[in-house]
């Protein structure tokens, strides 16, 4: 798309999810499903859309590190944080006062996404506050790297961005979704899912900041 049409794209979709709306958006690892984490309908929509177990917590998507800030407690060295995002990683923290009550209100942790990927960042950036973001398919369901493999949900979406094919559609690999990893111990890390990009995400945390995994 050139620019007047990308800039189009990420108008339309901010004004979809202002609007209390849900909309399909392509990341770096799979397709997602966003709303805006601070409105609470939009919230409890996600959850039907997907038939989600309500005990099951959304991460949260921003555009730039240095907003992580506001909705997080940070106990780890800012230069980690920029390693590891933006990339295919979520980092779950200690959530702040700022974040929503009604998002996740089972926990006191969050998980954050930086999305690699620029139609995202810009998205999250056009938004006055962060992204709720979910894996665009039914709850155990295998997740999506095409706008076509999720079409059943279209109808209950107020938008889909299609961003073409996400990595290889043949590869299993490509569908593991982000690694989640739980940096909310001070110096330690624990592995929440593996997800795609396990290996480097380790290797940073052990090798280059000396945290140690927590024994399960």
């Amino acid at each position: 798309p050139g620019p007047a049409e990308w800039s189009e794209a990420v108008a339309a979709a901010a004004g979809a999810l202002q609007a209390g709306g849900l909309v399909a958006v392509p990341t770096d690892t799979v397709y997602g499903v966003a709303c805006l984490a601070q409105d609470s309908a939009a919230v409890r929509s996600i959850y039907s859309l997907k038939g989600r177990n309500g005990a099951k917590p959304l991460a949260i998507c921003l555009g730039d590190v240095e907003r992580l800030y506001r909705y997080c407690h940070v106990n780890v060295p800012e230069e980690l944080l920029r390693d590891l995002l933006p990339g295919p990683v979520t980092l779950v923290l200690e959530r702040s006062e700022e974040l929503n009550k009604d998002l996740n209100p089972f926990t006191s942790l969050v998980g954050v996404r930086i999305p690699d990927h620029p139609f995202m960042r810009d998205l999250a950036r056009a938004c006055p506050g962060p992204l709720a973001l979910t894996s665009a398919n039914i709850s155990s369901q295998g997740s999506t790297l095409t706008v076509l493999e999720f079409q059943d949900l279209w109808p209950q979406l107020s938008l889909v961005v299609d961003g073409g094919p996400i990595g290889d559609i043949q590869s299993p690999e490509c569908r593991l979704g982000s690694t989640v990893v739980d940096l909310s111990v001070s110096g330690k890390f624990s592995i929440i899912r593996p997800g795609c990009a396990l290996a480097p995400t380790v290797e940073i945390l052990k090798k280059k900041y000396g945290l140690e995994p927590e024994s399960s």
